[in-house]
């Protein structure tokens, strides 16, 4: 059974940092690119960050935000510093794989608020 549980959302002030952790299981971890989206109230979700072969960066969070991940822990993060009020949104993670075997997975997303 696939799960994808992400965790570390809060309320933070501006210039705070976070990190978002993503915890996946029951997929074979490393064969999948894995991503973070985001979704403000009243926008559409945008992709945030990327890794899988190679790591993008939405232009707005670029210098500021950090994703990684663990193999061994089948774990993605996000590592968000200068945080912003526009970067108030949910974030969820997204594990997705091409081809033959195409499947895509998401979280239930966790809530990042920035304010004062």
């Amino acid at each position: 059974q696939v799960q994808i549980v992400e965790s570390g959302g809060g309320l933070v002030q501006p210039g705070g940092s976070l990190r978002l952790s993503c915890a996946a299981s029951g997929f074979t971890f490393s064969m999948y690119a894995m991503s973070w989206y985001r979704q403000a109230p009243g926008k559409e979700r945008e992709l945030v960050a990327s890794v899988g072969g190679s790591t993008s960066y939405a232009d707005s969070v670029k210098g500021r935000f950090t994703i990684s991940t663990d193999n061994a822990k089948s774990t993605v993060y996000l590592q968000m510093n200068s945080l912003k009020p526009e970067d108030t949104a949910v974030y969820y993670c997204n594990a997705r794989r091409m081809g033959l075997f195409a499947s895509n997975y998401w979280g239930q997303g966790t809530q990042v608020t920035v304010s004062s």
